[in-house]
């Protein structure tokens, strides 16, 4: 299990990282090639010096394993926390378009894949040469519309077909839903049991039918919460934002990515309130709502976004 997770790790990386080749976008990436990450363009690596780059990697990790006392004490254990923060740091990056950083992150990423995998061989149990070639078993198996005979014409027919291939899997999905990790965020997990739903056919035949039901999950919160009933409004409230993701979904819309846009959007108005408070000499604490909101619709006029 723990290399299938560590694969899952890699194959992501991976993923990013070929997304920013193919965008011609992609610098050195932290610890694995010489120099540092430049924001301008410039010409790919060559498959040898991508091989050479990941095995300095390995290189400098067993080093580290051997030499540096904090490396020594790592287990697979201590790392995961580190593991969390620094993909949530990637996704930071990533959400900023910041390819200084999105390359930096990536980095790190890939440096705890090749950390798990090498705590994993001082126990005999794989190494990064299985994870990778898991890895690889698992894409030619999941797209034999490229390494075998069957038709897929769209990403629709694929995404099909990778959903019911996954069951077939020796150690893989028991079960359509059982793919989806329990750690995930909330908004993210809801959007990807809908999405693997979907794959195997159960899905809104029209997806305008899809606001009947979120208008229905909104009477009944409403409903509950006139009621004051607190544990009949939260399932209400989760019924009805399981509804507006699913209507996101069906409009191929990325319900996570929308509500960080509206967390960073409100964190600068807010920070514009509080610094032209100070400015006026006057705390946030002894302003009226009416005071503030003058502000924020300042923000927002400079923004350009009266409307929103």
């Amino acid at each position: 299990m723990k290399c299938r997770n560590v694969a899952l790790l890699f194959n992501v990386t991976v993923y990013f990282l070929l997304s920013l080749h193919q965008q011609n976008d992609i610098r050195h990436v932290a610890f694995g090639l010489r120099g540092v990450c430049q924001h301008q363009t410039y010409s790919m690596h060559t498959k040898e010096e991508k091989m050479e780059a990941f095995g300095r990697l390995l290189d400098v990790l067993d080093d580290l394993r051997e030499k540096c006392p904090w490396d020594k004490k790592q287990t697979f254990e201590s790392l995961r926390p580190n593991t969390i923060e620094e993909t949530y740091e990637l996704c930071d990056a990533l959400a900023k378009n910041d390819m200084n950083n999105v390359c930096k992150e990536l980095g790190d990423v890939l440096m705890h894949t090749a950390f798990y995998a090498l705590l994993a061989s001082e126990k005999g149990e794989f190494d990064i040469a299985d994870v990778c070639n898991r890895e690889a078993d698992k894409l030619i198996f999941r797209h034999p519309h490229i390494y075998g005979d069957v038709q897929a014409d769209n990403e629709e027919q694929v995404l099909k077909n990778w959903e019911q291939l996954k069951l077939q899997e020796k150690d893989g999905n028991e079960t359509v839903l059982s793919g989806v990790p329990d750690a995930l965020p909330s908004v993210i997990k809801a959007y990807r049991i809908q999405d693997k739903a979907r794959n195997v056919g159960f899905d809104w035949k029209e997806k305008n039918d899809v606001w009947a039901k979120v208008r229905e999950e909104l009477d009944e919160l409403e409903t509950e919460l006139n009621r004051e009933d607190k544990e009949k409004s939260t399932q209400e409230l989760g019924d009805f934002l399981f509804s507006v993701i699913n209507a996101a979904r069906l409009y191929h819309l990325n319900p996570d990515n929308a509500l960080e846009q509206t967390n960073q959007k409100f964190i600068r108005r807010f920070n514009y309130v509080e610094q032209h408070s100070i400015k006026e000499g006057k705390p946030l604490t002894e302003m009226t709502l009416e005071e503030m909101d003058e502000l924020w619709n300042k923000a927002k006029k400079e923004e350009g976004e009266m409307g929103s």
